[in-house]
């Protein structure tokens, strides 16, 4: 039998979602996080052993990933758990996916890339929606025009709704500038600076610059040294975007923080119903000095959909032995063309 994959903060709602795909596909898995009553209901519910374990536990979490051929991080934010299950993963020779899109972890996992490439290792961080759609699109659109200086990355979604998950990564990162990179830095903007109308291809809307995980990704992806990245908004949102400028300080206060970390704790998750209902739609567009530029799109499943099924397509492929050593991005690994691996996504 192969090693199993460990699939930590199993019982999340994304991570139950990819847990569900992984039994539809019959693969190894073994369940683990810190609630064992909860590890315990969803060990009953899919026939998967489980094994509770604390991320700040390192021996713990080394003996738990010691008979694993890799780890599928499901706990976030990620920015506060990324680094200890990625260390661990390097001394106990496991392979280490997580479903990030926070740029900070990108940047600080990237720096694991010499030692990953010494224990034939792979880490890769935003194997969901966050940013397996975006990285592909990047890569495609360089190598339509090679010598691109420019990247806008733009996307929306109709229907579906956030998890409590990622309500509490939002809330996480407010209280503090947007990132762009420029010239190949990272490059403070304030709130609601950038705004701009994005033609998803059936529909036009306005789309607001955030710091998306691609301003780290599409760095390493494509070489690409201006990265923008942008979401779609409301007018309401972005007349917030703006006022929020003049608030920073106070959401970077503990106190706020951790009272809208509680607000998001009593929000419901979307059912899954309502996100088979959803979509998610990308553009891209890249430019040279020259001025010459090339776009494309992307429609494809809702973002929670999305994160299941290629969080697991990578999976597979690591346990086929398909991967590449040190730090890597999906695009970076598998190609552009990953993304259309996934049914129900189309490019053009």
């Amino acid at each position: 039998m192969s090693k199993p994959l460990v699939l930590y903060g199993s019982y999340g709602y994304t991570g139950r979602l990819i847990a569900e795909e992984c039994r539809r596909l019959n693969l190894p898995v073994v369940l683990s996080g810190r609630n064992k009553q909860q590890l315990a209901e969803q060990s009953s519910q899919t026939g998967y052993p489980y094994e509770v374990c604390e991320l700040h536990q390192h021996k713990a979490l080394r003996k738990l990933l010691g008979n694993a051929a890799l780890v599928i991080h499901c706990a976030g934010p990620f920015r506060h758990t990324a680094t200890q299950m990625a260390t661990a993963c390097l001394d106990a020779g496991v392979h280490y996916t997580d479903i990030t899109g926070e740029y900070e972890v990108f940047e600080k996992l990237a720096q694991y890339n010499q030692p990953a490439r010494e224990r034939n290792v792979m880490i890769m961080p935003g194997t969901g929606f966050d940013v397996v759609p975006s990285d592909c699109l990047a890569l495609y659109l360089k190598n339509k025009l090679p010598d691109a200086t420019h990247l806008q990355l733009a996307f929306t979604a109709l229907k579906g709704g956030l998890s409590r998950g990622t309500r509490k990564s939002m809330i996480e990162g407010l209280g503090y500038p947007v990132k762009i990179r420029k010239n190949g830095a990272l490059t403070d903007i304030q709130p609601g600076d950038k705004v701009m109308e994005v033609d998803f291809g059936t529909f036009r809307q306005m789309t607001l610059c955030i710091p998306w995980g691609d301003i780290a990704t599409a760095w390493y992806s494509t070489g690409i040294p201006n990265i923008e990245v942008y979401a779609g908004a409301s007018a309401n949102l972005i007349k917030w975007a703006r006022r929020m400028r003049y608030l920073n300080w106070l959401f970077r206060m503990h106190m706020i923080k951790n009272f809208l970390l509680r607000q998001a704790d009593k929000k419901h998750n979307p059912s899954v119903d309502r996100i088979k209902e959803g979509k998610s739609y990308l553009w891209g567009r890249v430019w040279n000095e020259g001025g010459m530029s090339v776009e494309a799109r992307l429609a494809t499943l809702n973002g929670y959909l999305l994160t299941a099924k290629t969080s697991v397509v990578i999976a597979q492929k690591i346990l086929n032995q398909n991967f590449k050593p040190g730090f890597q991005t999906p695009a970076m690994a598998y190609g552009p063309d990953l993304i259309l691996e996934i049914k129900g996504t189309t490019r053009f």
